[in-house]
Parts: structure tokens; C-alpha cells; sequence
């Protein structure tokens, strides 16, 4: 009868009849065994009847744990590439960080420097001491223990400070310089960033047309520095261009590379690899004879090159083929050595490339003295402005068509701090939206972080678009929020165009 219930009922049920069983039980005449033998049974029983009962739930509960896990591990790995795909090198904002952190670790760096040498002296000091203890000792060991004041402090120096010196030199004294670097290692750029401060290097120099050696001495235009690229630096630069298959850089850089080894600079990176890259990179411009003639030269050095052995053989065989089939006579390699303007760069896709370089090198539309005569200075009310009338705002025609004016001293120092370090947190990868996809994506020719502020975040920044619009006459409620950007490494904007196409117009406040 309790069975047959049990088989239908809930779970407290289940709890009250088999209570009800062990209680009969114990009334019954039965013995104590046979007793505790029934609650036993009546006991698992019941939690099997529970397992079975509550076997989903518990299914349920483990799959919720494991979709929550692999939640949050995705959680902690979308963070983890947030922080790896820095893009330090696209802000020379974040950059200046990076200074003072470097500085802080060779502080750090001179502390480990110091706990070594301290360290290092003391057991100098030891070494100095028990070298001429020994050389006594040694010389006649029976006399020299035959005092017991020798025997004494031998016996105590191999049980006492002999152990105190092994400890002194197990010390290890980089534990803090490592747990330094350790925590300062996550805000550490990347080989993304490397790569992206050596192409815009590169751009730099396609830009201002600047030679790899110039470049390579600090020769820039505008500039007074010592700073220098080793050989390492622009072997360095060739191999991040020929992993990109920028064949035309890669040439330079590995030319600039062997043209400082040959003079005596030292390096880790050696003539034959330098030569394997520029050989290879010289055949992929086009130029067999000197890929030949560099290749002759790299087997000359290391005749059991993996590669250079075959890469002859395969050049020579494509000269004589190429020369049998414009029937030209065979024309060594020159001798003058590869320069900015021996190749020619390859065509960009972004066809206002040159014409955009032309202009960064002032080789634009110049202004003539009749056109700059029409250029003037005023002041600025905004048309009666009552904000303006007190304290105007200084315009300068820059250029006449189309009129393009300058504003000076828009913006106070202060104002432009705060500006700043408002934007500084905020600053992300700009962006552009991709014509085929329309998805918002980075590019090659938009290198620069940017940040939006908003008038409701800061009190200055209402007075800065409060300003704009009483200077301009126009209203800030159809613009983008206020911009700030801050480029990095050759950082640079190539065109400003809309998804569409076309510039966007402000509305006039009328």
C-alpha cells in the first residue's frame, strides 16, 4: 500500500511514508537487525526515487554552468585581444606614456645594477679574505692547527659562514626589476606597432622623397637630431617591407643595411642575411643582373647556402632566356649602388597618392603675389555677436578659392588641456566605413586614435561649441560630436570624403 502511494507521489511525500515505514518498524516485534535492515533499504530507495526525480534538473544546472563559463571565458578573451591589439604607434598621445614608462625601468634597471654589484662586492670580499687565510693554511696545515684558535674558527667557518656566504650568493636580487617589467609588460607594444612604426617610416621617407642613408644619419627635413638607425634598424625595416611583399622598400633598406656593414658598423645581423633579402628582393623589382650579382656574392661568403645555390642557377637560366628572346647581348650588373630613384615605386591604389605627397612637400598650387595681396586679417563678431562684441576672434584668409580663413587663438592653452586630457582615455583606432560592406573598419591611409566629446560631459565643451557656432553662424545640433584626434608615427589622413562620396554640409542656424 505505501509502495503503490510512493510510486506517485512528490518528494515530501516520499520523506513522510518512508518516516511512517522505519516508524512502524520499530513498533513491530521484529528484531533490531531486521529493522535497521528495512530503514536501510526504505533509505535508498528513497534516493533513488529523488535522483531519478531530480536528474534533469541537475542536467540543466550543468549545462547553465557550462554555457556561463564559456561565456565568460569569451568575456576574458575578447578582453585579452583588446589589450594585445593596442595600436600604440597610431597615437603619439599614448606614445608619450611609453616614455616615462621606459624611463621608470632603467631606473629600475640601475637598482637590479646596483643590488648585483653590492652583492658581487661582498663576495669579492669574501674571495679576498679566504684566499689569503688558505694560502696560510695551506702552507703547513699541522702548525697552522696546532692553534686552537685556528682550528676553532676553521671549524666554525665551514658551519657557519661558509653556509651564510652560499645564501649571500643565491640571492637573487632581479626579483624586483622582473616584477616591474612584469607589470609594465601588458602596456608594451607589439609587433603590430613595430610593423606599423617602420611603414611609417617608409611613408615618411616616399612622402618628403627622403634617401635611406639621410634617413638613416636622422636627416630630416625640419629636424635636428641625433637620433640614428643601426645596421640592425634597417635590416630591421627591409624585413618588415619584404614580409609584406613591399619588394620597392625592402630594397632600399637592405641596400642602406649592407652599405653600413661594409663600413665597419657592428651588428648582429650578418652580410649573408642581408644579402639573401636584397638578392631576392633586387630580382622581384625586375633587375636580373644585379640579383645575379648580389647572389655571387652571397655564395661567395657562405658556399653552403641553403638557397643562394639555387637562386643562381635560377637567374642565370632566366637572363639567357630573356636575352635570347629580345636577342640583346649580355649587360653585367652596374656598379653604382641602389639609391632612392634607382627603382620606381610601385603604383599606389589610391590614385591622388602623388599629388597628395606633392602637396606635404609644398609642391602644390603655389599662391602669387597678386592673388596673396587680396589676403587679409580681420576681426570676427559673428555678425553683432553678443558674445563677440567685447572680445572678437582674429580671422586670417589663408587662401582665396576656395576661401579658406584661419582662426587665431580660438582656443586658450588651458582650454586645449583640458581638451586633452578629456580625449585621452577615449582615444580608439579611427575608423573608416568600408564602400563594399559598409561596415566601419581601420585602414592603411587613416593612421591616427581618435576620441568624441560631447557638450553634456563637460562645461568646456558647451563653451567650445557655443563658440564655433557664434564665430561661423551655423549650428552644432546637424555636426559630428567635437573631434579630437591625435596621430602617430607618420600619421596621416590621405583623403576626407563621406561614405557617399562628398563633403557633408552644416546647416545655417538661419
Amino acid at each position: 500500500m505505501n509502495e503503490a502511494k510512493a510510486d506517485r507521489a512528490g518528494p515530501a511525500q516520499i520523506c513522510m511514508l518512508s518516516v511512517l515505514t522505519v516508524h512502524r518498524c520499530s513498533r513491530s516485534d521484529r528484531s533490531r537487525d531486521v529493522m535497521e535492515t528495512h530503514a536501510i533499504t526504505e533509505l535508498k530507495r528513497l534516493r533513488a526515487i529523488l535522483g531519478l526525480l531530480y536528474q534533469p534538473i541537475i542536467q540543466d544546472v550543468r549545462e547553465t554552468m557550462r554555457e556561463i563559463v564559456g561565456f565568460c571565458c569569451w568575456i576574458l578573451l575578447c578582453c585579452c585581444c583588446w589589450i594585445t591589439q593596442a595600436e600604440i604607434f597610431t597615437s603619439i598621445g599614448q606614445m608619450t606614456d611609453l616614455v616615462f614608462t621606459e624611463k621608470e625601468l632603467v631606473q629600475s634597471l640601475r637598482d637590479y645594477i646596483k643590488a648585483e654589484e653590492t652583492k658581487l662586492a661582498a663576495v669579492k670580499s669574501w674571495a679576498k679574505k679566504l684566499d689569503s687565510l688558505t694560502k696560510i693554511s695551506t702552507s703547513d696545515p699541522e702548525g697552522f692547527l696546532a692553534h686552537p684558535v685556528n682550528a676553532y674558527k676553521l671549524v666554525k667557518r665551514l658551519n657557519t659562514e661558509w653556509s651564510e656566504l652560499e645564501s649571500l650568493v643565491l640571492q637573487n636580487p632581479s626579483d624586483g626589476f622582473i616584477s616591474n617589467m612584469t607589470a609594465h609588460r601588458q602596456y608594451f607594444p607589439d609587433e603590430e606597432d613595430e610593423n606599423g612604426a617602420a611603414k611609417a617610416l617608409m611613408r615618411l621617407q616616399d612622402t618628403y622623397q627622403l634617401d635611406s642613408e639621410a634617413f638613416a644619419k636622422g636627416k630630416l627635413p625640419g629636424t635636428h637630431s641625433d637620433a640614428r638607425l643601426t645596421v640592425d634598424d634597417c635590416f630591421g625595416m627591409g624585413k618588415t617591407a619584404y614580409n609584406d611583399a613591399d619588394y620597392y622598400h625592402a630594397v632600399l633598406w637592405m641596400q642602406q643595411a649592407l652599405r653600413q656593414l661594409d663600413a665597419g658598423e657592428q651588428a648582429e645581423a650578418t652580410k649573408s642575411d642581408i644579402l639573401d633579402y636584397l638578392s631576392y628582393s633586387v630580382y622581384q623589382m625586375g633587375d636580373l643582373p644585379r640579383a645575379i650579382e648580389l647572389t655571387r656574392r652571397l655564395v661567395a661568403i657562405d658556399p653552403s647556402h641553403q638557397r643562394a645555390g639555387g637562386n643562381l642557377r635560377y637567374f642565370e637560366v632566366l637572363l639567357s632566356k630573356q636575352m635570347n628572346e629580345q636577342n640583346q647581348p649580355f649587360e653585367p650588373a652596374t656598379e653604382e649602388p641602389i639609391q632612392l630613384g634607382t627603382y620606381t615605386r610601385p603604383k599606389d591604389h589610391l590614385p591622388e597618392r602623388e599629388a597628395y605627397e606633392a602637396l606635404c612637400r609644398g609642391e602644390g598650387v603655389q599662391m602669387t603675389e597678386a592673388r596673396r595681396s587680396r589676403l587679409f586679417c580681420r576681426y570676427r563678431d559673428g555678425q553683432r555677436n553678443p558674445r563677440l562684441l567685447l572680445k572678437p576672434l582674429l580671422e586670417e584668409d589663408e587662401w582665396d578659392s576656395p576661401h579658406i580663413v584661419r582662426y587665431i587663438d580660438f582656443l586658450s592653452d588651458q582650454e586645449m588641456n583640458k581638451i586633452k586630457e578629456l580625449a585621452k582615455p577615449r582615444l580608439a583606432r579611427a575608423t573608416v566605413r568600408d564602400p563594399k560592406t559598409g561596415v566601419l573598419t581601420t585602414a592603411q591611409y587613416r593612421v591616427s586614435k581618435s576620441a568624441w566629446l560631447e557638450g553634456e560631459e563637460d562645461p568646456l565643451i558647451a563653451r567650445v561649441n557655443q563658440r564655433i557656432e557664434d564665430v561661423t553662424g551655423l549650428t552644432v545640433e546637424t555636426a559630428e560630436l567635437l573631434q579630437v584626434a591625435n596621430y602617430g608615427v607618420g600619421g596621416h589622413m590621405s583623403h576626407i570624403m563621406t561614405s557617399q562620396g562628398k563633403m557633408s554640409p552644416m546647416r545655417s542656424k538661419g
